[in-house]
């Protein structure tokens, strides 16, 4: 009677892990080559520019002053009749939001892969972490007024109505709301590596499921909606 013998899978061969390896090393590569390509030519896919809308947001304030919905209706007409096609959102879908321990509320008036530009902001206050995200974020603060704090100075910065708070991308900083506060913001780079911090508050804090659902919704349906356009 022969010997049984052990049945078990074969091995992988030395030359085929070298394959495998070599493999993903060229397609790591190229990724980032194609990567650091993108990066460097982001200026290509972008519609907005933060002079643009500074210059808009004073004038809307210059012609309503503090009433903010008059401001912001100001603001999304002009850029729907400069940027026509359905780039600008003009469904006020206003959305709570919490992210880096600060709550608000944030109507997306466009969103794509480089580029979002929001109304943030609270009538009652807040105070958080900035989060330190692959884009520049230009606040430009239509009613009340921001303060920020960077780690080693004894005075906070302020940015009252008017003004634009620059966080550059890649930097962190305290932000605070005292009291009623709203701002266009504008965020121009990478985008979707943003969105995680947008998201975790609501998914390891207030578990606010409705909420997460239709921020998901509105955020997802106009970034599909600009990519089917050429939009990146």
């Amino acid at each position: 009677m022969p010997p049984k013998t052990s049945s078990s899978a074969p091995a992988a061969s030395p030359r085929s892990f070298t394959q495998k390896a070599t493999i993903f090393a060229i397609v790591f590569a190229l990724l980032t080559v194609l990567y650091r390509y993108l990066d460097s030519h982001l200026d290509w896919f972008y519609i907005l520019n933060p002079t643009d809308l500074h210059d808009l947001s004073l004038r809307a304030i210059g012609a309503h002053g503090n009433d903010t919905t008059a401001v912001v209706a100001f603001i999304t007409r002009e850029l729907s009749e400069k940027l026509p096609g359905g780039y600008i959102n003009l469904d006020e879908e206003w959305i709570f939001n919490n992210a880096g321990g600060a709550m608000g509320a944030m109507y997306i008036i466009h969103a794509s892969i480089t580029e979002y530009l929001i109304i943030f902001g609270t009538a009652v206050g807040t105070e958080g972490h900035t989060g330190r995200h692959t884009a520049d974020d230009y606040f430009h603060i239509l009613k009340g007024t921001q303060l920020a704090y960077t780690p080693g100075s004894y005075e906070p910065e302020i940015y009252p109505q008017g003004s634009v708070h620059h966080l550059r991308r890649g930097t962190v900083k305290q932000y605070k709301m005292e009291s009623a506060c709203f701002a266009l913001e504008y965020a121009r780079g990478w985008i979707p590596p943003m969105l995680g911090f947008g998201f975790a508050d609501g998914l390891t804090s207030t578990l606010d499921v409705p909420t997460l659902w239709r921020m998901t919704w509105v955020t997802a349906r106009e970034m599909v909606s600009n990519l089917a356009r050429g939009k990146l």
